[in-house]
């Protein structure tokens, strides 16, 4: 017997294995078959990927989730927030202003010599003309005799001690200054308020205060002519007295005496203003 030969005596492959047309497998059907199993297999992977990713985004966010809840309002939805109006604005939280502070304003020198409940420094001859000199622009100025008395009426001319005694006047201090054969005498009435001491300026009409000699000055303005003059500031009213101690009279052409009697009153103006400085200034320190 003659061996079997594919085709005719061998096993019948099946419908998808083999051909119907005798012994020998169907290469394209195998073929296609493996390729079908391959592709099933690919999606089943994908499929399982995709699965997976799902899951891990689920719990990431769920995580998220969570953490917010864990928060006030941070698991608040849009509608459950507060509205615009409830927010705090930057301007409202913002730390409270206080209103600016100033000083204080200075006190007034003036008040302290507008009275004499206020003006309570030591006054004297001493403190109001110190020194033994009195220099003006450039032009020194020797200072001889002075004096204070509570007697008013003894130390001006009738017109004058009359104004003063109407006045209330309390004391006047006086000092003289010189300069070769010029000389002045300035005479300071105090009063108790700035109101008699204007009121004794404005009263005044003519007459001086007496000159007053020493230390190096004779009598003068006793009978010959000299240039008087009064004004006042806060409770003081004062006067000058300014001739020739030869006993010429004074005339409007000796400018030097115009001069010493213009720079001894308003050396007096001066030292009266600067009193008012110095017990303002005290009182400030101490308040």
């Amino acid at each position: 017997m003659r061996p079997m030969s594919f085709g005719q005596g061998g096993p019948q492959w099946g419908p998808s294995g083999t051909s119907g047309n005798g012994g020998a497998p169907d290469w394209a059907a195998l073929a296609e078959a493996s390729e079908a199993r391959a592709r099933k297999k690919r999606w089943m992977l994908i499929g399982g990927a995709v699965v997976a990713t799902l899951a891990v985004g689920s719990a990431v966010a769920w995580g998220i989730v969570s953490a917010n809840k864990s928060g006030n309002d941070g698991n608040k939805s849009a509608d459950q927030l507060p509205s615009s109006a409830d927010i705090p604005s930057a301007e409202k939280t913002k730390e409270p202003s206080f209103a600016p502070t100033s000083a204080p304003p200075p006190l007034d020198p003036n008040d302290f010599i507008d009275s004499a409940a206020k003006d309570t420094a030591p006054l004297s001859a001493d403190t109001l003309f110190p020194g033994k000199t009195l220099t003006v622009g450039g032009t020194v100025y020797k200072k001889g005799a002075t004096s204070s008395t509570q007697d008013c009426k003894s130390v001006g001319t009738k017109s004058v001690v009359t104004v003063l005694a109407k006045n209330d006047c309390t004391r006047v201090i006086r000092a003289t200054y010189f300069k070769g054969g010029d000389a002045v005498t300035v005479g300071v009435a105090v009063f108790g308020t700035k109101a008699q001491a204007a009121r004794a300026k404005s009263q005044y009409s003519d007459g001086g205060i007496v000159a007053l000699p020493g230390s190096g000055v004779p009598a003068f303005c006793r009978t010959s002519v000299c240039r008087q003059t009064v004004n006042s500031v806060g409770r003081y009213t004062y006067f000058s007295t300014s001739g020739n101690t030869d006993g010429t009279n004074a005339t409007k052409q000796d400018s030097a005496l115009f001069a010493l009697g213009d720079a001894a009153t308003e050396y007096t103006f001066q030292q009266i203003k600067r009193r008012g400085e110095t017990q303002a200034s005290a009182a400030a320190t101490a308040g």
